[in-house]
């Protein structure tokens, strides 16, 4: 199952500080369960600043103070202890430049079957800066991006993938997202649920909002037995929640309703993560649960 999921090699971002942390356990956890690799890679930006805003004798230059920083990062990166990732074959990296276009290049080059990155932070400013890396990297890899924003608990609870929820939205790259969340569920021996969100159903009339039950009953038809053909298609007998109305909200109340440890989405490259009728990115920011985007 692990050459369907094509995962021997994950790629995973740090901040050389806690809130890499909850990422670091997730990411040993799946890397024990499929025998794959880990690549831990910490990128530093260039200096923001003109060269020659140091002046005087015993200033650092410009230059000087990066290398300085480029080498703190580097004892910091080749010293910390991660015992999580004990028994697991880990390669450490430290490149210099824009982080996303080095998250990217360093996953085409190492054949990496999947990102898991952080998108937790302190203050909004933060959480914004880290936002727009993630945002890039899934508008230009290809490979599964495992993301979670909202995780501030999840350091006090055991980390497991027991029950997957994956979300359809019956467009053409269903068949892949299915496969892969099937895929998955199989190798970590989870139990796989499926939900589609349709469009909302209410419309404003005489007596204010009201749901056509003709085409409600259509449209819920429509989709369960979309579902139902994918299910024959990708050779799987999952449990199936078809709501109808704002999709981050009732994806969230599908996972718990399922106890969901992950959410796995349909992502698009290039497309700015349009997956799920367009909702992709603002489905990862309002999950309450890790996101993996296929």
């Amino acid at each position: 199952m692990n050459d369907t999921l094509n995962i021997s090699r994950i790629l995973v971002p740090v901040l050389l500080h806690d809130t890499s942390r909850h990422i670091i356990r997730q990411a040993a956890w799946l890397a024990r369960r499929l025998n794959a690799e880990v690549i831990l890679l910490h990128v530093v930006t260039p200096p923001g600043y003109p060269e020659d805003m140091f002046t005087g004798p015993r200033e650092l230059a410009a230059q000087d103070l990066h290398q300085a920083i480029v080498g703190l990062a580097q004892t910091d990166l080749d010293e910390r202890d991660w015992p999580e990732f004990e028994g697991i074959p880990v390669t450490r990296l430290l490149l210099k430049g824009d982080p996303a276009e080095e998250i990217v290049k360093t996953a085409r080059q190492n054949d990496v079957g999947m990102i898991m990155m952080s998108t937790h932070g302190h203050g909004a400013l933060y959480r914004f800066l880290l936002g727009s890396v993630a945002a890039k990297v899934l508008h230009e890899v290809e490979c599964p991006v495992w993301t979670g924003i909202h995780l501030e608990d999840a350091l006090a609870l055991p980390f497991s993938v027991r029950n997957i929820l994956c979300s359809l939205d019956l467009a053409a790259h269903c068949p892949h997202t299915l496969s892969v969340a099937a895929a998955m569920a199989a190798a970590v021996g989870a139990k796989l649920t499926l939900v589609h969100v349709t469009v909302g159903m209410e419309f404003y009339g005489p007596g204010g909002y009201q749901v056509d039950a003709v085409w409600k009953k259509e449209i819920l038809g429509y989709a369960a037995k979309a579902i139902a053909d994918l299910q024959k298609q990708a050779g799987t007998d999952a449990e199936v929640i078809i709501e109808s109305g704002e999709v981050s909200q009732l994806l969230n109340r599908a996972a718990e309703q399922s106890k969901a440890d992950v959410l796995v989405i349909g992502h698009i490259p290039g497309r700015s993560h349009l997956g799920d009728n367009g909702n992709g990115y603002g489905i990862i920011r309002a999950s309450r649960i890790p996101v993996l985007s296929v």
